[in-house]
């Protein structure tokens, strides 16, 4: 019995020591800054507070588009998007990839080897990955490598929850 009360209050002071670290002492993560010289096309941007992005997005929008989450695999209906159409980004509706260009990866995210314009998204390092986030409201979108089919050779994972999918002939909603 002894050593059950030990080890509660040993994980009491634990938890609890972390947390105050967590509270008075870590710095908070900076916004995320976007690289310089990035360009977005016609040079359209979209800055919004943090509180009017929980407002606009549903809670996994948000986790993956504003804290660089990511999706479970095959949780997307994206993944078996397979009509005419385009895939634009779920926060600032920046047009990101042709249907055309996506294609079956097998990973259980929607794939695409080349986006609609070389400056709709743009690349950042991510430990032993490549970022990939929208040019234009600095959405993380997913990861690109370099195991795709050609004509690039790239294959643009992105989270199917951080885009929306506009089939050819309806309007685009802004």
């Amino acid at each position: 019995m002894r050593s059950t009360t030990l080890f509660l209050v040993i994980a009491v002071l634990l938890v609890g020591g972390l947390w105050g670290y967590g509270t008075y002492i870590a710095k908070p993560r900076p916004p995320h800054q976007r690289p310089a010289g990035t360009t977005s096309p016609g040079d359209r941007r979209v800055v919004k507070s943090d509180a009017d992005w929980k407002k606009q997005l549903d809670r996994s929008a948000y986790t993956v588009l504003r804290e660089n989450g990511t999706e479970w695999a095959g949780s997307s209906p994206l993944t078996d998007e397979h009509r005419p159409g385009t895939f634009v980004c779920a926060a600032c509706h920046n047009p990101l990839f042709r249907s055309t260009a996506k294609f079956e990866s097998g990973t259980g995210w929607p794939s695409f080897y080349a986006p609609i314009l070389a400056n709709a998204v743009y690349t950042e390092p991510d430990g032993n990955r490549t970022e990939v986030r929208c040019a234009v409201c600095d959405g993380h979108l997913g990861h690109v490598f370099e195991d795709g089919p050609d004509p690039t050779g790239l294959r643009y994972c992105m989270n199917g929850v951080a885009m929306q999918f506009i089939p050819v002939g309806r309007k685009q909603i802004n």
